[in-house]
């Protein structure tokens, strides 16, 4: 993109963020239209589950009350074989919803004589028909609708089944037991039953109709399939059948909410379909059935998609002829900017006489063009500006080599600087932080005495410089035969503080080694105290003088003090430069870590030592500018000759 012309990109962001808009709405759209019709489809399912439930439980309800009636007449009034023959068939002749009834009898109970006795009526081509049950065939005694209610001693919905020698038929039974009173103890007498056949229920839960292919179902507490549009599902197949042979666990989790009596809103994927379908379940709480309502969710959503469809292509052709609109805008734009550029490349050149195009438009096209007038006017005066600037620069930056050159050249830069002297070794560094520094050292013989100085100018660059050239050369033309390192510093401080109107300051440490007998004399003025390395292995700083920095009061007394030196002992001279030197995240070096460094290094000689310690500071501040001098001395006694 960083390559394509203004054109190409407002052409491509505009349509992106057009399109990324457009999308975004569709999409919500189609969100928000398919939540609220899956919420619509939610409702009107509960709605028509919920009539549904109720009709078949009316109808369940007052089912349970004609063997609950029988059971009262039954235990409490005395009859016989006629009484309760016609009773049954009363019971059957005038509800229409029970297919047939039965009162049977435990073996021998009624009848001393008969093991069974069970008449029962039952519906059969718009008549009444009757039946005694019983017998090798029929033992109705094992049976469930009568075992069941018999063990629990209360009254049961059977599962669905198929009543060979009965009503031979698929029916459900609701089965009451009653009992007699036999010498003040009830005992059980046997089952009054009312069967419905599951047609009417089918029928019931066939005219459930959702979209165009919705439809109802029934299971039984077990999970048995009732009613289903497929007829061989019915009674051929459970929930947990059909979830195990689909290895489908969402189905058979779905199957064990059911049978537990609960209600759900659930995704499923079709019995026979296969199609992902919404279900509604909720139970029957008579029977412990339930009620499922399947709904395809590709129907609910076909005018949601279709809709979609036409906003979509409604879309594409709008930004179609956005797309139109925005290239004649944006090429109306480029244009007159590609002139400018052309201009532009020649002014990059140096082509500055070049003539911009005139852009007669008002818009900020043409205040970029005067701008671009105006740029060329003001680029050729700073050209001739710059190029007088550079000269200058290019000037000042030989005087200041020129200068680095002078500093560098009065400080000693031979070692080792005396060569037939094998008393001592010295050895010294200085790194400016500019061109030119603050920072100096010196060293001189006078007969057997070494003199030896190391120096830090307040400031930077040139005027530091300047005050170093002149404390250097003070330093030497004041010391004379003899004289402490105290009578010079205050020596030249007295010189440093006459005229110094710019209030400019050095700390000078001096220093002063008898080579034959190794007394050193030293006076501090403000500096840095150095270090002694003992031969033996210690490190440990001097004892401070406690003076003054040279070049601020006139009249300061400076003291000397005294030490001698045991043979290889070195001192170890430096300025701040090294201790406050800063790292990538302004930690300075210390003068805890410049000791340790020392202890690592006091084998090596004055030569080995200094590039080591520079080394490692300039290590430690890697990635840092160099923010001040730095400088480092070391001299080393060997004794007498």
């Amino acid at each position: 993109m960083k390559n394509r012309g203004i054109a190409f990109k407002l052409i491509v962001l505009i349509l992106s963020c057009t399109v990324f808009i457009f999308a975004g709405i569709f999409g919500y759209n189609y969100q928000y239209s398919r939540r609220m019709i899956e919420r619509n489809a939610e409702e009107n399912a509960r709605s028509l589950t919920t009539t549904t439930v109720n009709r078949i439980e009316t109808i369940l309800k007052s089912i349970e009350k004609i063997p609950e009636n029988m059971t009262y007449f039954l235990e409490n009034t005395s009859y016989n074989k006629r009484e309760l023959i016609n009773l049954i068939h009363s019971v059957v002749k005038n509800n229409q919803e029970i297919y047939g009834s039965t009162v049977s009898f435990e073996p021998y109970t009624f009848d001393k004589k008969s093991l069974y006795f069970a008449p029962y009526f039952y519906k059969s081509q718009g008549k009444v028909k009757f039946a005694y049950l019983g017998g090798e065939m029929y033992r109705y005694f094992y049976m469930d609708w009568y075992q069941i209610p018999k063990e629990l001693n209360s009254p049961v919905w059977s599962e669905p089944y198929y009543d060979v020698g009965g009503g031979n038929i698929i029916m459900c039974t609701y089965s009451m037991p009653f009992c007699k009173t036999v010498s003040g103890k009830r005992e059980f007498t046997g089952i009054a039953t009312a069967d419905i056949s599951l047609e009417w229920l089918r029928e019931i839960v066939a005219s459930i109709k959702i979209a165009r292919t919705g439809y109802g179902f029934l299971i039984s507490k077990n999970g048995m399939i009732v009613t289903h549009p497929e007829k061989n599902l019915i009674m051929n197949e459970t929930l947990f059948s059909i979830a195990e042979a689909r290895n489908d666990i969402h189905l058979r989790e779905t199957g064990r909410e059911m049978i537990r009596g609960k209600s759900g809103f659930v995704l499923i994927s079709d019995f026979v379909s296969g199609k992902k379908c919404w279900l509604l379940y909720a139970p029957l709480p008579s029977s412990g059935w339930s009620l499922g309502v399947v709904f395809p969710r590709d129907e609910l959503m076909a005018d949601v998609i279709s809709l979609n469809r036409t906003v979509s292509c409604l879309g594409i052709a709008g930004i179609a002829a956005l797309f139109g609109v925005i290239v004649v805008i944006a090429h109306s734009i480029a244009r007159p900017v590609r002139v400018l550029a052309k201009a532009t490349q020649d002014i990059a050149k140096g082509n500055l006489d070049v003539e911009i195009p005139v852009i007669k438009s008002r818009d900020e096209v043409g205040y970029l063009a005067d701008s671009f007038i105006s740029m060329k006017s003001a680029l050729k005066q700073y050209i001739k500006d710059l190029t007088d600037t550079t000269a200058a620069k290019e000037r000042i930056e030989s005087e200041l080599k020129i200068a680095h050159d002078i500093q560098m050249s009065i400080l000693p830069k031979i070692f080792p600087p005396f060569p037939n002297r094998t008393e001592f070794d010295i050895y010294a560094v200085i790194e400016p932080a500019k061109e030119v520094g603050g920072d100096f050292y010196d060293f001189f013989l006078i007969e057997d005495n070494l003199y030896f100085v190391i120096g830090d100018v307040s400031g930077k660059g040139v005027p530091a410089s300047l005050f170093m050239a002149v404390t250097k050369t003070l330093i030497k033309a004041k010391t004379t035969k003899g004289m402490l390192p105290d009578e010079i510093l205050r020596r030249v401080n007295k010189d440093l503080c006459d005229g110094n109107e710019a209030s400019m300051f050095v700390t000078i440490f001096c220093g002063l080694l008898n080579t034959q007998t190794g007394e050193v004399y030293y006076s501090n003025g403000g500096h840095n105290i150095p270090y002694l390395l003992h031969s033996h292995g210690a490190v440990e700083l001097l004892p401070n003088t406690g003076g003054m920095a040279l070049g601020v009061m006139e009249d300061v007394a400076y003291q000397s003090n005294k030490i001698i030196l045991k043979t290889n002992d070195c001192l170890f001279l430096y300025t701040d430069g090294v201790t406050e030197a800063i790292d990538v995240h302004e930690e300075q070096f210390t003068d805890l870590r410049l000791k340790e460094m020392l202890q690592k290094s006091q084998t090596f000689s004055p030569a080995e030592i200094i590039p080591e310690i520079v080394n490692d500071v300039k290590r430690f501040s890697s990635g840092v500018p160099q923010a001040d001098d730095i400088t480092v001395l070391a001299l080393q006694y060997f004794g007498s000759a």
